[in-house]
């Protein structure tokens, strides 16, 4: 039975023009030119002058768009989320580990643009790498650099959200 009922659907189908077809294709939107109306306009010297107006058609404002981060990932590494840096947060400063190439007022520009908050005051500690030894080969970790940054009182960031 199924045989037949895909038969008979494929000769009504032929039989009626499809949904695509019966319709008028509209003219894009984008492509139509705007419509622009002339206007005279007598001056008080009694000159004609002939203005143009657009259409009361108003294009859709832009959302302002919100500044991308740019560069601040390279700099802004990581939080450090340890109990020390858990103690500072009561005090409004918080710890991050930054590229070794950076300065105080890289890191500032960094954080402003990721949180949208102006420190008060960035300090660097420069961590040198811990002396390690695997069986016979020593050698030791890598060097790297963390900030404290302070906030201004009462803001506050989120950095521990599952937590």
């Amino acid at each position: 039975m199924g045989l037949l009922d895909r038969l008979k659907r494929k000769k009504t189908s032929l039989a009626e023009p499809s949904k695509d077809e019966a319709k008028p294709k509209a003219a894009n939107k984008k492509s139509a030119p705007k419509e622009v109306e002339q206007q005279a306009v007598v001056t008080a010297d009694g000159k004609l002058m002939a203005t143009t107006k657009k259409s009361d058609k108003k294009a859709p404002k832009a959302k302002p768009k919100k500044d991308d981060t740019g560069d601040a990932y390279k700099v802004l590494i990581k939080p450090l989320v340890t109990e020390k840096g858990s103690s500072l947060r009561m005090n409004g400063q918080y710890i991050f580990e930054v590229s070794t190439q950076t300065n105080k007022i890289e890191i500032r520009k960094a954080f402003q643009k990721v949180y949208d908050i102006v420190p008060v005051k960035v300090n660097i500690i420069n961590v040198q790498g811990k002396y390690v030894r695997y069986g016979k080969t020593d050698g030791s970790t890598k060097r790297w650099k963390k900030a404290v940054i302070t906030l201004p009182a009462g803001k506050k960031i989120e950095i521990q959200e599952g937590l």
